[in-house]
């Protein structure tokens, strides 16, 4: 299944997306049916009974939603975290000039006041506006409370897959290859990840596709797309950790919840990477496409 959040005349909602692009309203169902992250904690009850709708049934109040003209949300647009694993592709790794393989996963917390949906502008701050980076990144999206899970287990708790472009003010990224010492190092990489929380820099969607859809999130293929031009493209097999791992790795300090968002990493091809380095500007339209679940789209303001 396909599952949207959406805006509607009538506040937010959550829909299936049918065979023909068409929105079906799944607010009627019931109070449990109102937002993405109340029908992953109801769990598969709740998914089987979307499974049960059928597309002639329901659809969005007023005129027939499609999905290439609706109001679209971040799939899930409250998670209780969203975790974003960094230096996880080895092709990326190698055109990041000197960063080792980490022995362990990295990641660390993005607001979620840095979401944004599919289709939404995504505004170049004041206060940083030059260096603003690209990074298309396959996502896990938690169905189940995991804490402390073997990787054996871990992908029992995944209730599907998105998409997000996690977006990084590249500003202060010298300090972090320039740093001396230990503490400097760390206070370096600090001000990295700070440039990936602004408002609006974790674009996330289209769509949440539930993980039957997808049986080898690793066998996928994933292309990021900046004015048309192809700017990374890779298969998910390239990653260091594989899904299962991640979630095991975090879950030994992090309890993840339904809606929780997991970012596996992004490719090589980043704009920081290149050289020339290449950077988004106001007017630049960002694409990034993973197979099987759809395109997020974003244009920059």
């Amino acid at each position: 299944m396909k599952l949207v959040s959406f805006n509607t005349d009538r506040g937010p909602g959550v829909g299936l997306v049918a065979d023909d692009d068409r929105i079906v309203d799944l607010r009627p169902l019931g109070e449990g049916f109102r937002s993405m992250r109340a029908i992953l904690e109801n769990g598969e009850a709740a998914l089987n009974a979307v499974r049960a709708v059928s597309s002639d049934r329901q659809e969005a109040p007023g005129e027939p939603v499609r999905l290439k003209d609706a109001d679209l949300l971040p799939p899930v647009p409250n998670p209780k975290l969203i975790l974003s694993v960094g230096l996880n592709y080895w092709k990326h790794l190698e055109e990041m000039e000197g960063t080792p393989v980490p022995k362990h996963p990295a990641a660390f917390i993005k607001t979620r006041d840095s979401l944004l949906g599919s289709g939404k502008p995504v505004t170049a701050p004041s206060q940083c506006p030059d260096m603003m980076d690209y990074e298309g990144e396959l996502c896990v999206v938690m169905g189940r409370v995991c804490h402390d899970a073997d990787a054996s287990a871990a992908m029992d708790a995944v209730a599907g897959y998105t998409i997000a472009n996690d977006i990084s003010a590249r500003n202060w990224v010298h300090e972090v290859f320039e740093a001396d010492g230990t503490f400097p190092a760390i206070h370096a990489w600090e001000r990295n990840l700070n440039g990936k929380q602004l408002p609006g820099f974790t674009p996330c969607g289209p769509v949440l596709v539930t993980k039957d859809e997808i049986p080898d999130p690793h066998g996928l293929h994933m292309e990021t797309r900046l004015n048309g031009e192809v700017m990374q493209s890779t298969g998910t097999d390239d990653m260091i950790f594989k899904i299962p791992d991640l979630i095991a790795y975090y879950s030994k300090w992090f309890r993840f919840n339904p809606g929780d968002i997991i970012t596996t990493g992004s490719p090589a091809g980043v704009g920081f990477g290149r050289d020339p380095k290449v950077f988004m500007k106001p007017g630049d339209v960002v694409e990034v496409e993973v197979e099987g679940i759809g395109i997020l789209t974003n244009r920059i303001s």
